[in-house]
């Protein structure tokens, strides 16, 4: 950390889904190191909240509606951030879906494809749109918000296994074709957090670590905060279990 303790003094962060949960505590604490933070998903009032508690501490936040899979809307996020704040340094790709787990056979082809859309389709636009912002600030950062189900198959979880996988795929393509831009992208895996992305309850694995959204911002931080030739197309984990 630097002398006055904001290791992210004088860069703008881009954070999806950042209305509550994980993308919240994170927009929080990058805005305490001393990032502007531009707060996006889709409730209004959410976002606005979370920027307000920015603003109450001091810090300089932003709040942008946007659907992540609505393109145009990406757009404006980034324009807007841009245009506000005089950049853009850091991208959370954190907005995601998380259905009732079924069965292929018995699954909802729309709500599958839903989960497809959101979590693969929308983290794509995101990363896509956001390039051209963060090349000209001259270095980077994607961090991808994962999950062990990319990297591990189970029943019933085909939609989210699927689209995380292709979420790690795509963190390691970004990260060869940006290297030379000195933009790093890895994957951020929190494992079980008490959030809404969870419907269904915590897995039951008796060496687990079940975490508040508080307990993920470490880890967002030292990924935020590494130097411009640091770590990229890694995954790292907050589970106590092989992922």
């Amino acid at each position: 950390m630097n002398e006055n303790n904001k290791p992210l003094e004088g860069k703008v962060a881009v954070i999806t889904g950042s209305g509550r949960g994980i993308g919240k505590a994170i927009a929080k604490a990058y805005a305490e190191a001393g990032a502007a933070v531009c707060c996006v998903a889709r409730t209004l009032s959410e976002i606005e909240k979370t920027a307000q508690e920015i603003k109450k501490s001091d810090g300089k936040s932003l709040a942008v509606q946007a659907d992540v899979t609505d393109i145009e809307s990406i757009k404006k996020v980034f324009k807007k951030t841009a245009d506000h704040f005089g950049g853009i340094d850091i991208l959370v790709i954190n907005a995601g879906v998380n259905l009732e787990p079924v069965s292929v056979e018995e699954s909802d082809p729309e709500k599958w494809k839903y989960i497809i859309d959101t979590n693969l389709f929308g983290s794509y636009y995101c990363a896509k749109y956001a390039i051209p912002y963060l090349k000209e600030r001259g270095a980077g950062k994607i961090i991808i918000i994962g999950c062990g189900a990319g990297h591990r198959a189970g029943k019933g979880s085909s939609a989210l296994a699927c689209s995380k996988a292709g979420l790690w795929m795509l963190t390691r393509v970004l990260a060869q074709e940006l290297w030379a831009n000195k933009i790093s992208v890895n994957e951020l895996i929190p494992g079980p957090v008490r959030t809404t992305f969870n419907p269904n309850g915590l897995p039951k694995v008796a060496s687990e670590w079940f975490k508040e959204p508080e307990d993920v911002v470490p880890l967002a931080l030292f990924l935020a905060t590494q130097p411009d030739i640091g770590p990229t197309a890694q995954s790292y984990s907050l589970c106590r279990r092989e992922i």
